[in-house]
């Protein structure tokens, strides 16, 4: 492996005939390909899409009730409403590189000492909530920060790619869980797990986690004290909001309430997809077929608005693309169970809407309020999404017990979509940080 890539603005774009800056590819495509495998292996990545096959052998081994293992998936979403409140002070305070390195290593430590649990449920729910604040060093609040600092002209597309690293863990996890549970037993799922934090990213983080060094700006007629403290605070500052002015920004809350109400709805539809298919009257393996285009469209969904928001108004493409799973759920609703073109096609609808949110909060987050704080704006808002994608199961679960069916949901969940991407248009313009700031290429 080479040194860490070099600096993120500094010659002549190239451009592809897409309209892609290819010279910013070459720069930090390991920027890319590390976010994209730090963030595969987040234990709200790994861990949730690991859990399913996880959780007979658990059943089998402790003789917990079924609901009772459901139950521990909402102790990882406590662990990240914490842990997104403090990573990006973390990072500000001792460093991305210094704060990832001892994650890492701690998430590892936690999946070694989930081997040694006992018959006690609440042993599975204090882990499972300390797992996720061990791994808050690898949460999107550092990797989307680390990408924007690389990528300006191409920043839309650098988050899509990196934020399909949860497709990625969708599509490798829960089949290499399933393979050494069934080779040896339930421990070794959690070996594996521990191996790919130090095994696969720790050695990239050492090497290639880098920030893009500043120019230090020289001060006319000031003598090398003062020209080293300017230069000092210069270099510490980026263009943007502080944390402060960010909380008092009506923008601010008009994105977190658009998007965690979006969240909410797509968390209900990718948990009771499979259960509304077979409601339907589809057999099991029918509706998991059908329900599996949804991870296809959802990495769809984050590469192309990723590659949208780059050449158009941000809000817009926004506005478009959660109109998109506001259809999904129109066709999942008149859909019979013949009507597999239909069923299909609601579902990738979804999908595309849901991958697409995540990639249009990160880049929001970036273009109105800049990089100043970016991780503790960013920290805030996806507290406020894991509240919702918390609170939605449970909120969802009532509705369908007290009306036998998923018909409500869907009325619900059509124009919250819909209303979601609409209220985004109310940002309008994004600011343009005029701070200077410029960059030096990184020496090897």
């Amino acid at each position: 492996m080479s040194a860490a890539p070099e600096s993120a603005v500094a010659p002549e774009p190239l451009v592809h005939g897409l309209g892609i800056d290819l010279a910013e590819f070459r720069r930090a495509w390991r920027i890319v390909l590390l976010a994209t495998l730090g963030l595969a292996i987040n234990s709200n990545s790994a861990m949730l899409y690991a859990y399913g096959a996880m959780m007979v052998p658990l059943q089998q081994a402790f003789d917990w009730q079924r609901a009772d293992l459901q139950s521990a998936v909402s102790f990882i979403f406590m662990g990240s409403v914490l842990s997104s409140q403090v990573v990006g002070w973390l990072n500000l305070r001792f460093g991305m590189k210094r704060v990832t390195i001892v994650s890492l290593c701690s998430l590892s430590l936690t999946y070694l000492a989930m081997t040694r649990m006992g018959p006690s449920i609440v042993h599975l729910y204090v882990m499972f909530f300390v797992m996720s604040v061990a791994s808050m060093g690898t949460m999107h609040v550092t990797w989307t920060y680390l990408v924007n600092l690389w990528f300006e002209r191409n920043r839309g597309l650098a988050l899509a790619l990196v934020l399909s690293g949860t497709g990625l863990a969708a599509m490798l996890v829960p089949s290499a869980v399933s393979a050494v549970i069934t080779r040896w037993n339930w421990q070794a799922a959690f070996w594996l797990m521990a191996a790919m934090p130090v095994g696969l990213v720790l050695p990239l983080v050492l090497v290639w986690l880098k920030e893009p060094a500043r120019a230090k700006p020289v001060v006319p007629g000031a003598g090398p004290p003062a020209a080293a403290a300017a230069a000092a605070a210069a270099a510490d500052t980026r263009p943007g909001l502080s944390l402060r002015e960010g909380l008092r920004s009506g923008r601010f809350w008009i994105l977190n309430l658009a998007l965690s109400l979006v969240v909410a709805c797509i968390v209900a539809m990718v948990t009771n997809g499979v259960p509304l298919l077979r409601d339907k009257g589809l057999q099991a393996t029918d509706a998991a077929r059908i329900f599996g285009s949804f991870g296809l469209s959802l990495i769809l969904g984050r590469v192309v608005v990723g590659y949208l928001v780059d050449r158009f108004w941000a809000p817009g493409v926004a506005a478009v693309a959660l109109a998109l799973p506001a259809l999904g759920c129109l066709l999942l609703g008149v859909a019979g169970t013949n009507d597999t073109a239909l069923l299909v096609a609601g579902v990738m609808l979804v999908g595309l809407g849901a991958g697409a949110e995540f990639d249009i909060a990160a880049f929001l987050v970036s273009r109105y309020f800049g990089l100043r704080d970016y991780g503790r704006l960013f920290g805030v808002h996806l507290g406020l999404i894991t509240l919702a994608s918390t609170i939605a199961p449970w909120l969802f679960g009532r509705l369908y017990r007290s009306t036998g069916n998923y018909e409500a949901m869907l009325m619900i969940c059509g124009p919250i979509f819909l209303a979601g991407g609409l209220s985004l248009l109310a940002l309008g313009r994004h600011p343009r940080f005029f701070a200077v700031t410029t960059y030096l290429r990184a020496t090897p």
